[in-house]
């Protein structure tokens, strides 16, 4: 796949190639980053393994009930499974599929927009990521904030081994912590030094789609940032200032 999309060996991909691949996205995703700002949309581009939990962390998300106005793109390789899974919560969502490539880039997301015909009226947009620690933290998609997340199943040493993923993460969900009980060898401190290690800021909610466990943490996070956001548009101005519940709903099947 790297010797393709320029996000791996530059053995394998000639140094000048790669840097015309990503100064291009660079680009692409500050156009990104004009329509999100323009519209009061908060981009989260969330990443992580495959089987981390992101789309059940998005269906907890959606079905709590909250005041947001929430749209998603799922990346993959293949099928729509997921962008499925969360219409069927009840947001708009729209599949992204690479094919063969090991990452979403700000080119896919653009095209995705257009193809989404109700993300100008939504407030929280999630980019679900195609399941990799290492290829999606390279690039920018115009996100606000990136989170990432890792379930206890993976591993303590997760970020020591992918450093670059949980360095440019803004917050990490450690899901899948009900399970816990049955995983003698993983011991969440343990966990938490590591994050800390590579982190600058280092910042994790533990997460159970399955019990709820910090779920409404979760919720609260994302309620901040959504009026932090929409604060900063107010100060500048410009189209961000909608806040929270003043945009009409819409009805998604």
């Amino acid at each position: 796949m790297c010797d393709t999309c320029g996000c791996g060996d530059s053995q394998l991909v000639p140094v000048e190639v790669q840097e015309r691949i990503l100064s291009g996205n660079e680009r692409t995703a500050r156009h990104n980053r004009e329509h999100f700002e323009a519209a009061g949309v908060f981009a989260i581009n969330l990443m992580g393994s495959p089987g981390s939990g992101k789309t059940a962390v998005l269906e907890a998300t959606v079905l709590a009930h909250r005041h947001f106005r929430i749209a998603a793109m799922s990346g993959d390789l293949a099928t729509d499974r997921d962008a499925e899974r969360l219409r069927k919560a009840g947001i708009p969502a729209v599949s992204i599929t690479t094919g063969s490539a090991c990452h979403l880039d700000a080119e896919l997301v653009h095209r995705a927009l257009h193809g989404l015909e109700d993300w100008p009226y939504v407030e929280l947009l999630f980019i679900e990521n195609v399941g990799n620690l290492v290829c999606p933290a390279v690039y920018d998609l115009g996100q606000a904030e990136n989170v990432v997340v890792l379930s206890v199943t993976e591993g303590e040493d997760k970020p020591l081994k992918y450093p670059v993923m949980f360095r440019k993460a803004d917050l990490v969900l450690i899901t899948k912590t009900d399970l816990l009980p049955y995983l003698p060898g993983i011991e969440i401190a343990t966990l938490l030094e590591n994050l800390a290690r590579v982190m600058p800021d280092p910042r994790s909610i533990q997460l159970s789609t399955t019990n709820g466990e910090g779920l409404t943490q979760w919720l609260d996070w994302l309620e901040q940032r959504c009026r932090a956001r929409a604060a900063l548009g107010a100060r500048n101005g410009g189209d961000a200032a909608r806040t929270l519940g003043e945009a009409p709903v819409r009805q998604h099947a």
